[in-house]
């Protein structure tokens, strides 16, 4: 049933392909970008992924002035100058990002400051304080997971009062996303299974929580039988250019529909999981997903068991009678994440992780509770039950 009312926006374009690092100058060019800077971290670098970047721009009008590689893992204010700081000495009039999360949240905090001035990104942050559109940004992907190229959502860290400060506004809403699968063909098995996870949940979340509507649902099933079809596949053969592409491809979809469908459960504990412990997001959805199904499914069971389809493909949805899809779709997210863990080590409960003290679970499920995303969940989870989806995660 479509819903009475609902929005959907993306106005991000998407270059995609096995050359589309290519198309990137003159899709620059055509938005009157000709002096871009590069905003990347030293592993990109080291990784040698600049290297087909840069070749794309030799001898094209729009010329490569700059390239900053000192984002850290978890960005913060000062990156954000400094960087802002070598995009205004080399006059550049566009960003092109080229990494994970932090590279592209960092590259919409400088695009704040280069395009509105000054250095107080502070005076930004929050949601919808920009008064203005930014100066062009292109995002290139170096992992499938964050769908961060098509969000209109950054976050930077403020290390002296530890604490992460979000930025939300449709103006941070890159050009265009660049999915070139030569980016990601480096990334190693337990990062391809972390981003892959991270992409599902994302995917996942967009459809069967509140927000959910009949053009976010197009792209998460979309992306569900991408990640479904592709993720073990890049596992066994990494330099499978194909699989890297259907992934990348399956990212940026998945980051469409919850950017107009939002998250739930999952997200809300993972968040909290990962404020508490340090541990990566995408293995905070992976340890997660199928325990916050299993909590959800009290109230939206068959909307759980509609992505069988996605997951499993045609022939076991059709053969699964309508009663047991249920099961049959997080026993097939669980065999998943049993194939991860054989193959890439990834931890499917927090013990495996060898990082969370069981002590710690009170402090997780307390943060969970004010966590936004917990409002789109299709089921309320009061303390109590959020300690039980805890203890079942556990193992």
């Amino acid at each position: 049933m479509s819903k009475s009312y609902y929005e959907f926006y993306c106005p991000v374009k998407t270059v995609a392909g096995h050359k589309a690092l290519e198309h990137m100058p003159y899709e620059l060019s055509a938005l009157g970008a000709k002096r871009p800077m590069v905003i990347t971290d030293a592993g990109v670098r080291k990784a040698g992924l600049l290297a087909p970047v840069e070749a794309a721009f030799t001898g094209a009008e729009t010329d490569l002035q700059a390239v900053f590689d000192e984002v850290p893992p978890d960005s913060s204010l000062q990156t954000v100058r400094d960087a802002a700081a070598l995009y205004r000495r080399h006059e550049c009039d566009a960003i092109v990002a080229i990494g994970g999360g932090s590279v592209i949240d960092t590259s919409k905090a400088v695009n704040i400051l280069v395009s509105l001035g000054g250095d107080d990104l502070l005076r930004y942050s929050g949601a919808h304080n920009l008064p203005r559109p930014l100066n062009t940004l292109f995002v290139v992907p170096t992992t499938s997971g964050t769908g961060s190229e098509v969000t209109m959502v950054a976050v930077i860290s403020d290390p002296e009062r530890e604490v992460k400060i979000p930025f939300t506004s449709y103006f941070l809403m890159p050009d265009a996303a660049v999915l070139d699968p030569r980016m990601t063909l480096t990334l190693p098995p337990h990062i391809t299974a972390m981003t892959g996870m991270d992409a599902m949940t994302h995917a996942v979340e967009a459809y069967t929580c509140m927000a959910a509507n009949p053009l976010s649902d197009a792209y998460a099933t979309a992306a569900i039988g991408k990640i479904s079809g592709n993720l073990l596949r890049a596992l066994d053969a990494p330099k499978d250019a194909e699989a890297r592409l259907e992934l990348a491809q399956a990212s940026t979809m998945a980051g469409i529909a919850f950017s107009n469908s939002m998250v739930g459960l999952v997200h809300a504990l993972g968040h909290s999981l990962g404020a508490v412990c340090h541990l990566p997001h995408g293995l905070c959805m992976n340890l997660f997903l199928p325990y916050a199904l299993e909590y959800n499914r009290a109230v939206n069971g068959a909307r759980i068991g509609e992505l069988l389809l996605p997951l499993a493909g045609a022939d076991v949805y059709a053969a699964t009678p309508a009663g047991q899809r249920t099961d049959r779709a997080i026993a097939t997210i669980g065999a998943l994440r049993d194939a991860l863990h054989a193959r890439a080590g990834l931890p499917r409960t927090l013990q495996e992780t060898g990082s969370v003290q069981r002590d710690q679970l009170d402090a997780i499920a307390d943060r969970a509770l004010d966590d936004g995303a917990i409002i789109f969940n299709p089921r309320e989870a009061d303390r109590t039950q959020l300690m039980a989806v805890l203890e079942s995660a556990w193992g």
